[in-house]
């Protein structure tokens, strides 16, 4: 009997693992494509400096040769040369398209100089190659010009900016929104039975999404804010000694700082004992981090926070093909490679169409289950954790599926 062809097994397995990520990737329900770290703290708001920006021709590389094309654009390169983040997008996008096995889509890769000039010339230039969706790119900044281009366009953007201005109906977020950090954590707090809360905010803008969030959470819950005091970033004293006098009155205290942040804040909270034992302190994503986790005044506060599960996984077959940790925002390009591939596969001319985009049942990837809205905002499916000896440990699973509309 011949032996097996060695290349024909190997293209069978490819097979078969897409077929399992693919399943996974559409879960199941009457809709064809139903039910079914640390992030990084800061976007996407603005871009570092940059030169002024080149065409974006000059950096462009394509993946695969299929029929159906799709653009991602991505600040590979900076004022002072490549860029670190950029770079993993771009890898992030490759072992999407290893892993599926496909050879239905092209990836446009396309370079925006981390400006928002060269964020909307990357979108022409896509376009103007066939690109059906642009994924990208990741500066709030380049989002709005790339929108604006592929509306006029009637081409979709999946983007990766934190910044929800961002969104817009046709340019949808896939990142980690505060406002999906802070509604999970609040949820959380009022099904475990509190009723009282103080805010203490750092001046920054993420503080200040952060807080607009947590008002409208907490009355959406039940949940009476009795202050909200604002604090410079490194000099939170006065503001903690405040918090601290109406102790009395609260069973809740929600800080949105930087696990940075949260080094000159812990050490205010132990002066002013307001630990564990007076008080719940909640957080967000951002506490994902050695950094914040060590800190003894948060040993015990709770925190909102996607399943590192996915993410390790996704951080090991990364290793194995470029040598190198990926940052925690590789996964976005990756989930939006993997997704624009399954609906290209399985969802014929329809397949980028707002239906479909904004299916209720939603998607999962690496980072857990997700859905876009119409408004171009998504939501999250998100664990709640529990400081504890220096590690987050699981009270609240992340959903595998998100319900309502």
């Amino acid at each position: 009997m011949p032996r097996p062809d060695r290349a024909a097994l190997q293209r069978r397995v490819a097979r078969k693992a897409f077929v399992a990520g693919l399943a996974a990737l559409l879960l199941a329900g009457c809709n064809p494509l139903g039910g079914v770290g640390v992030p990084v703290p800061r976007d996407a708001r603005t871009p570092p400096p940059a030169a002024n920006a080149a065409r974006p021709e000059e950096v462009s590389e394509r993946i695969g040769s299929g029929p159906i094309n799709i653009a991602l654009i991505a600040p590979l390169t900076q004022a002072s040369g490549p860029s670190v983040v950029g770079a993993s997008l771009r890898n992030a996008a490759q072992l999407a398209y290893a892993d599926s096995g496909s050879n239905d889509v092209t990836i446009l890769v396309k370079d925006d100089h981390s400006t928002p000039q060269g964020a909307a010339a990357a979108a022409q230039a896509a376009i103007g190659e066939g690109a059906e969706i642009i994924l990208g790119p990741l500066f709030a900044s380049g989002v709005k010009e790339t929108s604006q281009v592929a509306r006029t366009a009637g081409r979709p953007v999946i983007a990766f900016s934190t910044d929800s201005s961002a969104a817009t109906r046709g340019t949808y977020l896939l990142s980690f929104l505060v406002e999906n950090y802070v509604e999970r954590i609040v949820d959380f707090a009022a099904q475990r039975g509190k009723k009282s809360a103080a805010a203490l905010i750092p001046e920054s803008d993420y503080g200040q999404i952060a807080l607009g969030a947590f008002q409208q959470s907490a009355a959406n819950h039940g949940l009476r804010v009795v202050v909200i005091e604002r604090y410079k970033p490194g000099a939170p004293g006065e503001a903690v000694k405040r918090v601290a006098a109406v102790a009395d009155q609260i069973d809740t205290l929600f800080i949105p700082d930087t696990a940075e942040g949260m080094s000159a804040v812990g050490r205010e909270l132990t002066a002013a004992n307001l630990g564990p034992e007076r008080v719940q302190i909640l957080g967000t994503g951002l506490w994902n981090d050695p950094r914040a986790l060590k800190l003894p005044a948060l040993q015990g506060a709770w925190f909102s926070a996607p399943d590192n599960n996915g993410f390790n996984s996704f951080a090991s077959r990364y290793r194995a093909r470029f040598n190198i940790d990926p940052p925690r925002i590789a996964t976005q390009a990756y989930d939006a490679v993997s997704l624009a591939i399954a609906l290209a596969r399985t969802q014929g001319s329809q397949r980028f169409s707002e239906g479909v985009l904004t299916a209720p049942t939603g998607f999962n990837g690496a980072d857990g289950v997700f859905r876009f809205r119409v408004d171009g905002t998504s939501d999250r499916g998100l664990s709640v954790l529990e400081i504890s000896g220096g590690q987050a440990r699981v009270l609240s699973p992340a959903p595998r599926t998100l319900g309502g509309a």
